[in-house]
């Protein structure tokens, strides 16, 4: 009896040490690093890593601060600086800062209370389907005004500012542009005149914008997504890049704003220490080296290289958004929905 009681402890001791610890990632649904990436990070760890698509951006924060008392996940990638107040207040993130983020600009840090940790920064922007005003012979559009008019707002699709983050911070710079009631009365006519306002960012590039098929050739994207364009075309080779893109930007005044996507740590979690290491993962070299080419961003960490493809990824100076505008953006989206959404 007293063999077979040592065996048995023995076995458990080994499977005790054997046993992988589990982090759960949630991420937005445009998440993608190359895996080998992330199985060097296990082994290394000696740990597994199971990622939740958790939608868009603004969904995916709606869903965290829902289940805030039971949290799904330990780590959180892809809340930028126009969802981090609302985060904030919900109180679903526990700080952390890592080692990495003295390599980060500090204009590209979200905050000092380490609540997220910069990753990667874009620019939201209109992009246009070249090959469709041309084809069409249309001029494009110099200004939001023009935007706003049928004849070219039934031409744009954009996301809304209540699930996606590109459509929020779209939200946010056209407020900051025009003021309160100025950007509720371009939403209106805006909508009045054609423009489609979808759920996400993926269902308005590669289902609604003419370059996938759709019927829209404005769409509201990145200003690196011409770049994509070019890396994805059938011959591509960067050594040899074409004259231009397929797709534009449409800079037009008051229509871009920055975006800061971050790595952070979530309140609840029983794996702080692994959780730390990831999101040191994710400001080191490897990932930051990868990620320009998956999810089209630039990398937070100065002097990541790049691939000669982003020539085709511009750089805006986008007017910086006040501080009362980006203080509450939850206001301002349940206010969209009051006098736009709702309008009659």
């Amino acid at each position: 009896m007293r063999n077979i009681l040592i065996l048995l402890t023995a076995l458990a001791a080994a499977g005790a040490a054997s046993a992988q610890t589990t982090l759960t990632v949630i991420t937005h649904d445009s998440f993608d690093v190359d895996k080998k990436l992330i199985a060097a990070f296990e082994t290394q760890n000696r740990a597994k890593v199971r990622f939740i698509k958790g939608g868009d951006a603004g969904e995916l924060l709606n869903r965290l601060i829902l289940t805030r008392r039971a949290p799904i996940a330990d780590v959180v990638y892809g809340l930028d600086n126009s969802l981090l107040p609302r985060a904030r207040q919900a109180g679903i993130l526990q700080p952390y800062k890592s080692p990495a983020l003295s390599r980060v600009p500090a204009a590209y840090r979200l905050g000092d209370d380490g609540l997220l940790n910069t990753v990667d920064y874009g620019f939201v922007a209109l992009n246009y389907d070249r090959a469709w005003f041309e084809k069409n012979g249309v001029a494009l559009p110099k200004s939001l005004d023009d935007l706003k008019t049928p004849a070219y707002a039934k031409l744009t699709v954009v996301q809304s500012p209540a699930t996606s983050s590109p459509g929020l911070a779209f939200l946010l710079a056209t407020v900051n542009h025009y003021g309160e009631t100025g950007a509720w009365n371009w939403w209106r006519a805006a909508r009045a005149g054609g423009m489609k306002v979808t759920r996400g960012w993926s269902d308005a590039y590669y289902k609604d914008f003419t370059r996938n098929g759709g019927k829209y050739p404005i769409v509201l994207s990145y200003a690196s997504s011409p770049a994509a364009e070019v890396f994805y075309a059938d011959g591509f080779t960067p050594t040899k890049l074409p004259a231009q893109s397929p797709t534009g930007n449409l800079f037009l005044p008051g229509s871009t704003s920055t975006q800061l996507e971050g790595v952070g740590i979530l309140k609840g979690t029983k794996q702080t220490a692994l959780a730390r290491k990831f999101v040191d993962f994710m400001l080191g070299a490897p990932i930051q080296t990868d990620i320009p080419t998956r999810m089209w961003i630039y990398p937070a960490v100065k002097g990541t290289p790049l691939n000669p493809v982003f020539t085709f990824a511009q750089e805006p100076q986008p007017t910086p958004i006040k501080a009362e505008v980006a203080s509450n953006p939850q206001r301002l989206v349940d206010a969209w929905v009051t006098q736009v959404l709702r309008a009659r």
